[in-house]
């Protein structure tokens, strides 16, 4: 018989971490003060990746360019609209927070840390953005308050990183989680990566799974292949040279990497959500963050499925 992990869901979510760690609710406020990546730069003849459109995966495109603080207040009323939370994390979360300089992060770290119900931050990240200096910073401020990095590393697929234009290698981010463990033992540290490539298989995401497996992560979020407006992505969906997935193709991609993933690393989300509706150009269920989230736990409880399974089945195995 299939166990539960947390409140009868058949995956292991970061909302079990942050209860077991600050005893309450708490929820991540998402803010914008990187203003580019390597990829815009143009650095080492990079260009930009073709799923990004211009805000950079910004969850509140529309309060970019405002101050921390502004954006924290806003973002805070946003959440309150839906839950009641006391407490937050601080999440800078567009285009590459490190790729500025580390003073600058420095600062925008100690503002928000100044607020009385912050708990923490998280630093978003490519594996190709980091530094002695950054690490520096990161120990410190962990020493004194929480600190969790998330690494875009998308794929772990060298042929398909090339065709999304990242500008790094699975090599690379392989090293950077490594590098990163060893050097911040103490920081939560996790992954986000992509379902629904060209030509993608089933064998892949199990791949992908065993791969993430080995990492000394702590957690990993899903995203979904999805197509925006006035992005490399956009031209060849429009000239039929990508199909993104049917919901119920994803629901079935994200089970069989839940089914191989190791049952201890916490999962930030199921599938991605389209904050930009009129930026959307497919799919359309993409948008609908409560039906798709339901569907893919009612395509889990059909399939008797629940994270990790596959995983123990290995592990008896040997």
């Amino acid at each position: 018989m299939l166990s539960t992990f947390w409140q009868g869901l058949p995956y292991n979510p970061i909302s079990r971490h942050y209860q077991e760690r600050f005893g309450e609710k708490v929820y991540k406020i998402p803010v914008s003060v990187a203003t580019t990546c390597p990829n815009r730069e143009g650095l080492r003849g990079m260009k930009t990746c073709n799923f990004c459109d211009a805000w950079g995966s910004s969850a509140y495109p529309d309060l970019q360019g405002q101050t921390l603080q502004d954006q924290i207040i806003e973002s805070r009323r946003r959440v309150l609209m839906r839950v009641n939370c006391a407490k937050f994390l601080v999440y800078f979360q567009a285009y590459t927070t490190t790729f500025a300089r580390v003073a600058e992060l420095r600062g925008h770290i100690e503002k928000a840390l100044e607020l009385s119900d912050v708990v923490g931050v998280v630093i978003g990240t490519r594996p190709d953005c980091i530094s002695d200096a950054l690490f520096d910073l990161v120990r410190e401020v962990s020493a004194r308050a929480y600190v969790a990095i998330e690494y875009g590393v998308q794929t772990f697929d060298e042929d398909q990183l090339i065709w999304m234009r990242r500008g790094h290698t699975a090599k690379k981010s392989i090293s950077a989680i490594n590098r990163t463990r060893l050097e911040l033992p103490n920081v939560q540290m996790g992954i986000h990566l992509i379902l629904g490539l060209p030509n993608e298989t089933d064998a892949d995401v199990i791949r992908a799974a065993e791969i993430t497996n080995e990492l000394p992560i702590d957690d990993v979020k899903l995203h979904n292949l999805h197509v925006l407006k006035n992005t490399p992505l956009a031209d060849e969906f429009l000239a039929g040279q990508f199909t993104p997935l049917p919901l119920e193709d994803y629901a079935a991609r994200a089970r069989v990497f839940l089914q191989h993933l190791r049952p201890d690393l916490y999962v930030h989300r199921l599938a991605a959500l389209s904050s930009r509706p009129d930026e959307l150009v497919a799919p359309k269920w993409v948008t609908k963050k409560m039906e798709t989230y339901q569907y893919i736990l009612d395509h889990f409880k059909q399939h008797g499925a629940q994270q990790g399974q596959h995983y123990q089945l290995k592990k008896e195995e040997h």
